[in-house]
């Protein structure tokens, strides 16, 4: 059992059937808080994940939402709070890559990723924020990557939206500090996740070679970082990034 109380505080995660999402929402759960998860495909990840959260007595919603389209979002951040009664932590999760190199990087490649990592973050703050300002509390926490801050060959889109999210972070604990509303960014490394998985086995020794630890994180460090953030312990935290990459960006 986790020592950071988090009771009877609710929570959505983005992209929360698998991986982080699902480690984070689990972690959420095992504080105390309710929690609801929105997915974009995979129903029955959605629903084993919603089960594991309810195993802790904890409230759960697993939701089908394409968060880069605006009234998906609306009408799913209203049917939450109906259900919730209010709104106290929204982890930005949601995200995935199309890579290739910019010369052969389509359009549609490029629009896809940004609507999904970045333009579903900034529908997600938006909807939700209303119901953060109407109760004067809030903890945002946006997952965005190391390579946000280092850059990645091969990624332009993928660098682009986490980068984005960066500066996202930024603006929301400036314009909504006063409102007792923090935003902070985690920028995770490589962690072993189902995106990870699907790297060439050259790559991912790459990645290892630079990573301080010699190890993959798991999912559960990104959920702790999460669980840091929107405790009591990092109120006069906002508009930081943390890194959790285990050194890689020092290799």
């Amino acid at each position: 059992m986790r020592s950071i109380d988090l009771s009877n505080l609710k929570a959505i995660v983005t992209g929360g059937s698998r991986g982080i999402g699902r480690a984070t929402a689990i972690a959420l759960a095992e504080c105390g808080a309710d929690v609801a998860i929105l997915y974009a495909h995979n129903f029955e990840a959605a629903e084993e994940t919603k089960k594991l959260i309810e195993s802790y007595g904890r409230k759960s919603l697993a939701l089908k939402c394409n968060v880069s389209n605006e009234e998906d979002v609306s009408k799913t951040v209203d049917y939450i709070a109906k259900e919730f009664g209010r709104i106290d932590i929204l982890v930005n999760n949601a995200g995935i890559t199309r890579d290739s190199l910019i010369m052969r990087m389509s359009e549609e490649d490029w629009d896809k990723v940004l609507d999904t990592n970045l333009k579903g973050s900034f529908l997600m703050t938006k909807h939700v924020l209303k119901y953060m300002i109407k109760n004067r509390f809030g903890r945002i926490v946006n997952i965005s990557s190391i390579v946000g801050i280092t850059g990645n060959l091969g990624q332009a889109n993928y660098v682009s939206s986490k980068a984005g999210l960066i500066g996202f972070t930024k603006v929301i604990a400036e314009e909504y500090s006063s409102r007792n509303i923090t935003a902070n960014a985690i920028a995770p490394g490589f962690i072993e996740t189902d995106m990870t998985k699907k790297l060439s086995d050259r790559v991912k020794e790459q990645f290892l070679k630079k990573v301080l630890k010699k190890a993959p994180g798991k999912p559960e460090d990104i959920a702790n970082a999460v669980i840091f953030l929107v405790s009591p312990l990092a109120s006069y935290i906002t508009g930081a990034t943390i890194i959790v990459d285990g050194g890689l960006s020092l290799g």
